[in-house]
C-alpha cells in the first residue's frame, strides 16, 4: 500500500496554516475594533484608571471590557498574550513554501522568460525578496514613522507597489502573487516579534520595577498593530490568488496586484472608520468602482499572441503531450498523485469544459509548469488557436 506522504504533509500544514491564520486575523480584527469602539468610562471607571470601556452581548452573556490608561492597581494572576497565532501562521506558511515552492521550484516558482536563469536562482531570489522587504519596512519604520508620518506612508506604499512589479518579473506568474503575500505576512509577523511583544515585555518589566513605562514603545507597537490590520485583506487575497489565472496570467498582472492590494486595504479602512462611528459609504462604492474598472481594463488589454495565427485544429494530441501528465485522473508526472486544482483533461469533453481555465494559463506562458514538457512557441499558439477555434468537435 502506497501512502502519499507529500500530499498528507501538504494537507496537514495547509490546514494548520489556515486555522492559525483565522485565529491571527480574528484577533487583529477584534482588538482594532475594540480600540475603535471604546467609550469614555463612567465615574467609577475613571476612578479605577480606565481609559475606555465597552459593553457587548455575544453568545450566552453580556460582557464588560475595560482598557486601562496604564495598568490595574494589582496585576492579575493570568494575563493573556497574543503572539502564537502570528508565529504559528508564519512558521506553517514558511514550511509550506519550502515544501511546495522551494522543493519543486522547477514547477511552481521558476518560469522561463523571467529574469532568473534557473530554479535555484528563483529560490535564492525568493529568500532575498522576503528578507529584503522586511528590512526595508523596518528601516522606514525606525527612521521615519514617528517623525515623518506622511513620508513614511508614501514610501511604504511605493515600496509595496515596487515589490508587486518585481515579483512578477522574478517568479512564475502563479507564484508572484504568493511571494508578495509572503512578504507582507513576514512584515506582519515581524511586527509582532520585533515590535509588539518586546514593547509589551518592556511595559510589564517597568511595572514590576515600580516605574512608569515609557510611552514611545507602546505607541510604536500600536502603529505596528494597525499596519498589520491593513495588511490582512491583501494577504488573504495573495494566498488565494492561485485560483485566478485570469489575473496572475495577464500581461499587466503587476498592475492588477497593486490595484487589488490597494482596494483590500481601502476596504479595511472603511471598517476601521465604521468602528469609530464614522460611516463613509463612499469608500465601498469607490472600491467596487475600482474593481469594476480593473476588470474592464484587463479585459480590454488581453495578452498578445505568442506567434502567428493558425487555423483551428484538434487540440487533444497537444493536450496529451503537454498537459495530461499532471492533469489526469492518474497523473504520470512525478510529484503529482492527483490532478492539480482537480482539473482533469483526459478527454475532449473535459478539455472543452475547462477551456476558459486553460487559455489564460497558456497565453501567459505559465503552463506547462516550468515548461517541463518543452512546449514550443509554435505548439503553444497552435493549442491556443485550436481552443479558440469554432470547429472544435471530436478528437
Amino acid at each position: 500500500m502506497e501512502i502519499p506522504l507529500f500530499d498528507w504533509l501538504n494537507l496537514l500544514l495547509r490546514w494548520l496554516h489556515v486555522v492559525a491564520a483565522i485565529a491571527w486575523i480574528g484577533a487583529s480584527f477584534y482588538f482594532v475594533w475594540l480600540d475603535n469602539s471604546l467609550e469614555p468610562p463612567d465615574t467609577e471607571g475613571k476612578a479605577k484608571g480606565l481609559a475606555g470601556e465597552l459593553w457587548a452581548f455575544h453568545g450566552g452573556g453580556i460582557y464588560q471590557v475595560g482598557k486601562y490608561r496604564l495598568a490595574p492597581p494589582a496585576m492579575p494572576t493570568t494575563l493573556h498574550w497574543f503572539k502564537w497565532e502570528a508565529y504559528t501562521t508564519w512558521i506553517s506558511g514558511a514550511l509550506l513554501m519550502v515544501l511546495i515552492y522551494y522543493g519543486r521550484a522547477d514547477l511552481f516558482l521558476w518560469q522561463q522568460g523571467k529574469w532568473l536563469a534557473s530554479p535555484a536562482q528563483a529560490v535564492a531570489a525568493s529568500l532575498v525578496f522576503i528578507a529584503g522587504g522586511l528590512l526595508v519596512y523596518e528601516l522606514l519604520f525606525h527612521f521615519l514613522r514617528a517623525q515623518r508620518q506622511r513620508l513614511f506612508t508614501a514610501l511604504l506604499v511605493l515600496s509595496i507597489a515596487a515589490a508587486c512589479w518585481l515579483a512578477t518579473r522574478l517568479f512564475s506568474d502563479r507564484a508572484a502573487f504568493l511571494q508578495l503575500g509572503a512578504l507582507l505576512a513576514t512584515i506582519m509577523a515581524g511586527n509582532v516579534l520585533l515590535g509588539i511583544i518586546p514593547a509589551q515585555k518592556h511595559f510589564i518589566r517597568a511595572l514590576d520595577a515600580g516605574e512608569e513605562p515609557a510611552a514611545a514603545p507602546m505607541l510604536a507597537a500600536k502603529s505596528r498593530s494597525v499596519h498589520n490590520n491593513y495588511f490582512t485583506l491583501p494577504v488573504v487575497f495573495c494566498m488565494l490568488s492561485n485560483h485566478y489565472p485570469f489575473l496572475y496570467g495577464h500581461r499587466f498582472n503587476w498592475l492588477a496586484l497593486i490595484a487589488i492590494v490597494a482596494l483590500g486595504a481601502y476596504v479595511r479602512h472603511f471598517f476601521n472608520l465604521r468602528h469609530r462611528g464614522q460611516l463613509k459609504f463612499h469608500i465601498p462604492l469607490l472600491a467596487a468602482s475600482g474593481c469594476l474598472l480593473l476588470a474592464l481594463g484587463l479585459a480590454s488589454t488581453p495578452t498578445p499572441a505568442v506567434g502567428p495565427e493558425v487555423a483551428a485544429t484538434k487540440p487533444m494530441p497537444l493536450v496529451e503531450k503537454h498537459c495530461t501528465g499532471c492533469h489526469s485522473i492518474a497523473p504520470t508526472q512525478p510529484g503529482f498523485s492527483a490532478a492539480p486544482a482537480g482539473l482533469v483533461l483526459d478527454d475532449m469533453q473535459q478539455v472543452l469544459a475547462a477551456k476558459d481555465r486553460i487559455l489564460p494559463a497558456l497565453r501567459s506562458g505559465y503552463m506547462p509548469l516550468g515548461n517541463i514538457t518543452g512546449m514550443s512557441k509554435e505548439e503553444r499558439q497552435e493549442l491556443i488557436g485550436s481552443l479558440e477555434g469554432k470547429t472544435l468537435a471530436g478528437n
